[in-house]
């Protein structure tokens, strides 16, 4: 497995002109919007039967799209997404104003570390992200992972749709070089050269050694800190769904 640096700040990566025009990110990635989806199928398929969940926790909301997903898989039950961005929070505020209103969705302002370091042991019910962990560094995110654990109740849920990198590297760089294509023909449409650097340098930061997330480290180090049924319920290209209990 990686060692994983002594790194446990947290950055901002998404501010300025990439929270501005993070819309976009469904014509560069369209599996993104998929597996936003795919996190809150999966969230509606474990809240069947229960008698909660009471607390739900979204890490990394965005501007809302995977926090939608998740207010329609939780029925009535009121949901608390966390953001570092501002600029990101402004959008999910507006987009997701009608369960703010209703009181169903609570937004708040905090980098995620900080955000769990703050909560009570055994205090949520579930946990979920999608294409937020993998913007860590691994210190930063072991550290958030270590947390998660700590919260989340007895029976609880963690469950993750992200960039998980393959092992096989020479396929992995394959996929890459293939998704820098992607930008350069979409950004290129759209006369938009200036995000399209925005997203190469962003790109390169996912892809950086002290950062980039392989899936089966990934999985061993879940076990490692004690999460059970440690999961890979779908894998499209460097993207997977992941999932592991507290027992």
């Amino acid at each position: 497995m990686n060692a994983i640096p002594n790194s446990h700040t947290a950055e901002r990566l998404f501010s300025g002109l990439m929270a501005e025009e993070y819309e976009k990110l469904k014509l560069i990635c369209p599996a993104a919007a998929d597996m936003s989806r795919r996190v809150g199928e999966f969230l509606a398929d474990w809240v069947q039967g229960r008698a909660g969940p009471n607390r739900v926790l979204e890490l990394g909301c965005g501007t809302g799209v995977t926090t939608a997903a998740l207010l329609a898989a939780l029925g009535e039950a009121p949901l608390t997404a966390i953001d570092s961005e501002p600029a990101m929070l402004v959008q999910a505020r507006a987009n997701l104003a009608p369960w703010i209103e209703a009181g169903r969705l609570r937004l708040i302002q905090n980098d995620a570390l900080s955000f769990l370091r703050a909560q009570d042991d055994d205090s949520v019910d579930a946990v979920a992200s999608a294409f937020t962990l993998h913007n860590f560094m691994y210190g930063y995110r072991s550290e958030v992972m270590r947390e998660i654990f700590r919260v989340l109740k007895p029976g609880g849920l963690f469950v993750n749709g992200d960039r998980y990198g393959l092992d096989d590297t020479l396929e992995h760089t394959r996929l890459i070089q293939e998704e820098v294509k992607q930008y350069f023909k979409t950004f290129r449409e759209l006369d938009r050269l200036d995000l399209l650097e925005h997203w190469i340098v962003h790109l390169f930061s996912d892809e950086s050694p002290d950062r980039v997330m392989r899936l089966a480290p990934a999985l061993e180090h879940m076990a490692q800190i004690g999460y059970q049924a440690v999961t890979v319920h779908y894998r499209n290209e460097v993207n997977a769904l992941v999932s592991g209990v507290k027992p």
